[in-house]
């Protein structure tokens, strides 16, 4: 359960209360993104392979036109770039629609992502699958959740029965990093690595129980931020790849049930 109001700090206090909005705000996204899955959609191409939709502009105008209307001093940063800049200490990082690509083709993994951050602190989430109608929210110290049940990391120790996941950027084609060499050796040491799509899934997976790590090389604060904070209420670890203290506008990212921590970054760093 969570910790009572009275023993919070005044960040875990305001946490609390708005990761109730964020909840709130990721469903009603989640149905304009639900509504608008299989039909034909308008498509622009931010770079070679890297679409948009006219889905992800109509999800995040609802969220962002909410915050303004509850939150008017809040700061927001979104994929799409519908951010301003507040006075109140608190900074909502948004995803959309995390994993178009996935969406564009009808592939049934994506998801809305809304984190944010009290002072510079990242502070709570909400991530919203309507697809498989699960809400994944955590705020800090309240611990992790899947609709109304608390989660928790998976307890396995051993990186041959291990269950991870990994993405790819858009310049894989292009870029020198572009992770291909990282999920050969790991493949090699696991025992199954899969590639959802959406990294928000991946991490809410992660904190659920249902892969043991996560790892990607080029990722924004949007992709990241709530889930963050949900796989760190779980139990979970995380880090940059090669083990350093990870921010959400460091580009890679390794999160784990913290007990494979320590071999997922001599793996990663090539030290196994």
């Amino acid at each position: 359960m969570p910790i009572s109001q009275a023993k919070l700090s005044p960040v875990r206090r305001e946490a609390s209360k708005l990761v109730s909005f964020a909840r709130d705000l990721a469903i009603d996204a989640g149905r304009v993104l639900k509504q608008g899955f299989h039909r034909r959609l308008t498509i622009q191409y931010k770079g070679r392979i890297d679409p948009v939709t006219d889905i992800d502009f109509k999800s995040e105008r609802l969220i962002t036109g909410s915050i303004a209307k509850h939150f008017p001093r809040h700061a927001i940063l979104t994929e799409e770039g519908t951010n301003s800049k507040g006075t109140s200490g608190v900074r909502w990082i948004i995803d959309p629609l995390d994993g178009t690509v996935n969406f564009a083709h009808g592939f049934p993994i994506y998801c809305v992502s809304i984190g944010f951050e009290i002072d510079g602190q990242l502070a709570g989430g909400a991530i919203f699958d309507p697809e498989r109608d699960e809400l994944f929210w955590g705020y800090l110290g309240g611990g992790a959740y899947l609709n109304k049940t608390r989660i928790s990391v998976s307890k396995e120790t051993r990186l041959e029965r291990a269950l991870l996941a990994t993405g790819f950027a858009y310049d894989i084609g292009t870029a020198r990093r572009n992770n291909l060499g990282l999920f050969a050796r790991v493949a090699k040491k696991v025992q199954g690595v899969r590639r959802p799509g959406s990294a928000a899934i991946d991490l809410c997976w992660l904190a659920a129980g249902r892969l043991d790590a996560f790892w990607e090389l080029k990722l924004h604060p949007w992709d990241t931020a709530a889930a963050k904070i949900v796989v760190e209420e779980a139990g979970g670890r995380t880090s940059r790849v090669e083990g350093a203290a990870h921010s959400i506008f460091a580009a890679d990212l390794l999160a784990t049930n913290r007990l494979l921590h320590r071999k997922m970054v001599a793996l990663l760093s090539g030290r196994r």
